[in-house]
């Protein structure tokens, strides 16, 4: 219109070739101190299912899973198969479940900084109430609260780090989150090693060791800086633009500082933020809340991690065997991680993906045809058989630790705009510890009546999303996290459903505003 003005409503230009900075130290400081987070998350994955293979703790809270155990001749995949068992793992995810649709609101209105401390300060009081435990009450309310930290941690965290981080290094300081998990599950499984020879009370030891990473998460939140979308978000700009100057290393951080205020403006506009995210132009950004983590969980991952121990047992393993070989696995998906840190932001988010969902499946597949000719009922795997089992796990491992297991909370992250983006990150942890939950409490169940047809079933979801990706995951490498909503725009599916980035035409000289696309 002649005589009028035309701005974008919130992000509409592709311009990350003019942000400068650089990776600071005080960058690669908040984001280890924040990704420590993660590893609340991976260290009870790890000692569960190391303290559910403890005589001293089934002989007190599951008997008759303790003379099931005894028995020689009992079906080697149903030994653990008892609902109250599979509850002691998979109560915490539902509390988690639960409470991360309450962190969403506490970390667009509080901060990142307040979900941060709220979650270590809840494991702590589920880590003391679970060494403690006299009975089954006590420690299933125990589980409940290291949920409640779980679930405020894993919503806050990711979204600390994608906003903390430059954009052409987002991936690999996001993979920080993961990093921390898979140090937790490796120190873990070493506890559990050594706890384990400290019957009847190692598992006390065990479980409440957990409270250490969740001092180290609550200190840090402590001392961490606001992210500065965060605080522009909440009317802080001047605090905003120097923690930016800050984190940047620079002055000159007027274009990145631009688009984070008008990102704000429209995101402070939003007065239901669950109810946009259903709007028909954050379609794309809540398939991949709901289909990434879901297709994390249902690569089978978190049934060996919680299971380990239990899973090499049931093979034949010895306590210390299995123990052994669980601690290995878990080194092996730490390491792995480095991997990805060091290729997703060169390589692509999508390459890695796909490679590792091919590799996965060929793992799964090796898996199922040894347990189905040389594993029967009431047999144990020979040596060799048992290090080739091992074997394939592992790089089954490695390829999940290098792809799926850090991209799988980072593109959930860094997908949504900043309205949305706290609604979507606990969308994302919601359905993440859900599945979590569901596979946690039939797992072995599931074993019992698939027998090695349970690792079949997991190949088979793991081809389903390896072509979901190739169909509708666009690549986020370098994309700037406040201009990622163009990036659907142009995608071959997504551009049919979103609609175009809608503008505001200011008259000047009537003064009247008119919305447009």
């Amino acid at each position: 219109m002649a005589g009028g003005s035309f701005r974008p409503v919130g992000v509409a230009k592709e311009r990350a070739d003019q942000y400068q900075g650089r990776l600071t130290s005080s960058v690669i400081i908040t984001c280890i101190i924040a990704a420590v987070g993660g590893s609340i998350f991976g260290y009870d994955i790890g000692i569960s299912g190391g303290v559910t293979s403890m005589d001293g703790f089934l002989e007190k809270f599951f008997p008759t899973v303790y003379e099931r155990k005894q028995h020689v001749h009992e079906n080697n995949y149903c030994k653990y198969n008892n609902q109250g068992l599979a509850a002691f793992t998979s109560s915490l995810y539902l509390a988690g479940l639960v409470s991360s649709l309450i962190a969403g609101p506490v970390t667009r209105v509080y901060g990142r900084r307040t979900s941060i401390v709220c979650g270590g300060i809840s494991f702590l009081i589920g880590a003391s109430l679970n060494a403690a435990a006299m009975n089954l009450t006590m420690l299933l309310l125990g589980r409940i609260m290291l949920g409640v930290g779980i679930g405020f941690g894993n919503q806050s965290v990711p979204v600390y780090l994608s906003e903390m981080a430059p954009a052409h290094l987002r991936g690999g300081l996001n993979m920080m989150f993961q990093l921390a998990t898979t140090i937790g599950i490796f120190t873990a499984n070493m506890v559990n090693y050594g706890t384990q020879k400290l019957e009847p009370w190692g598992w006390r030891l065990s479980l409440g060791l957990a409270a250490v990473p969740a001092t180290l998460m609550t200190v840090g939140g402590l001392f961490v800086p606001e992210t500065p979308n965060s605080l522009i978000e909440r009317g802080l700009k001047e605090k905003g633009r120097q923690v930016l100057e800050k984190i940047r290393g620079t002055e000159n951080v007027d274009v990145e500082f631009q688009d984070i205020v008008d990102a704000s403006e429209l995101a402070n506009s939003i007065r239901h933020p669950f109810r946009n995210v259903l709007e028909k132009r954050n379609r794309p950004q809540l398939v991949m809340a709901i289909c990434m983590p879901t297709f994390q969980i249902l690569t089978g991952i978190n049934s060996i991690l919680f299971y380990a121990p239990v899973l090499f047992q049931s093979m034949g393993f010895g306590g210390n065997a299995s123990l052994y070989s669980s601690a290995l696995t878990g080194a092996v998906l730490c390491s792995s991680t480095f991997i990805s840190i060091g290729t997703v932001d060169r390589l692509g988010r999508r390459v890695l993906l796909i490679s590792g969902g091919i590799q996965m499946i060929i793992c799964q597949v090796i898996v199922a045809i040894i347990l189905g000719l040389k594993f029967g009922t009431n047999e144990h795997l020979s040596k060799v058989f048992s290090a080739l089992v091992v074997t394939v796990i592992c790089l089954f491992v490695l390829a999940f630790g290098w792809s799926w297991g850090g991209l799988g909370w980072t593109v959930p992250s860094e997908v949504f705009p900043l309205e949305t983006r706290s609604a979507g990150q606990s969308i994302t942890v919601a359905v993440n510890l859900l599945f979590t939950f569901i596979i946690a409490q039939s797992f072995l169940s599931l074993l019992c009546a698939f027998k090695f047809g349970i690792f079949l079933f997991f190949a088979g979801w793991i081809t389903v999303m390896t072509i979901f990706v190739c169909l509708f995951l666009p690549e986020t490498k370098g994309v700037p996290i406040e201009e990622m909503i163009l990036l659907w725009r142009k995608h071959w599916f997504w551009k049919r459903i979103v609609p175009g980035i809608p503008q505001v035409d200011d008259n000047i000289e009537t003064g009247e505003t008119i919305s447009r696309t």
